[in-house]
């Protein structure tokens, strides 16, 4: 498979909905700043992620971390990844599962900061406490994505490099690793939490979205339900037509099962 000639997907649906989101929290956090940074400050400490605020009843964190944004460079970097990759998905899986990949993939960044400072703070190796923002713990999700489920798939890296998406992934996944090993361990931790969580997404979630699964499986347990009540009005004509002197067996569907011949399922009559 030749490399794919660079360019961005067609900005639509949850491509638009993801960018342009960021991009209004970006410019609403920028605007207040210029108005005023004090205020600019308290809010973006209140809606980063925090390990120990989230731990200490910040819960909302988790959910707003990913949209703010403080530096130009990075942001411009992290929402022109945002549209390739959210847009090659949704070429292929459609709007709601990727839009269910981002969202599980920024949950797990920060789920997966919060349990290992806590845990590290529990048996008295603490690490550093640096606060989530921004939507990179996302982005690693889309990315190991494509990289799993696409990676034959060429790109070209700095325009001139051709690079399948699987070693794509795995070279960011060591530079994650390596992380590990310097100041900014927490940050590591988190992004690592962001991969595994897209990976376990696009492992048991099906294919058209949580979403549509749950309506599948509501509809499935509605006629569980249903097929519960019939067999339960089955048996009690079974037990009244006994009294009356007949014998009469119905199968789950309400039919009628004739004793002599089992495969005749036409109606009692």
């Amino acid at each position: 498979m030749g490399a794919t000639a660079f360019g961005f997907p067609e900005f639509r649906g949850a491509t638009r909905r993801l960018v342009l989101s960021n991009v209004i929290a970006f410019f609403a956090l920028q605007v207040l700043l210029l108005a005023s940074p004090t205020s600019a400050n308290i809010l973006a400490s209140s809606l980063a992620f925090i390990p120990q605020s989230f731990l200490h009843g910040y819960l909302w964190q988790p959910f707003t971390y990913s949209f703010i944004h403080t530096s130009i460079l990075s942001s411009l970097f992290e929402l022109l990844s945002l549209w390739f990759l959210v847009g090659f998905l949704e070429n292929y899986r459609g709007s709601s599962w990727v839009t269910s990949l981002y969202a599980a993939s920024v949950l797990g960044t920060a789920i997966t900061a919060a349990a290992i400072w806590d845990a590290a703070d529990k048996l008295g190796h603490p690490i550093e406490q640096v606060p989530l923002f921004g939507c990179m713990g996302g982005i690693f999700g889309l990315l190991i994505a494509i990289g799993v489920l696409y990676g034959d798939t060429e790109f070209l890296m700095f325009f001139v490099i051709s690079i399948k998406a699987r070693y794509l992934a795995a070279i960011y996944a060591l530079i994650a690793f390596a992380m590990l090993f310097g100041a900014n361990r927490l940050y590591a931790f988190a992004q690592l939490g962001g991969a595994l969580a897209g990976l376990l997404f696009i492992r048991f979630s099906p294919r058209k979205g949580p979403s549509i699964g749950l309506s599948e499986w509501i509809y499935g347990l509605r006629n569980s339900f249903y097929r519960w009540k019939r067999r339960r009005a089955g048996r009690k004509f079974e037990v009244y037509m006994k009294k009356q002197g007949r014998t009469v067996r119905l199968d789950g569907r309400g039919r009628q099962i004739d004793e002599d011949d089992p495969n005749d399922k036409s109606r009692w009559n």
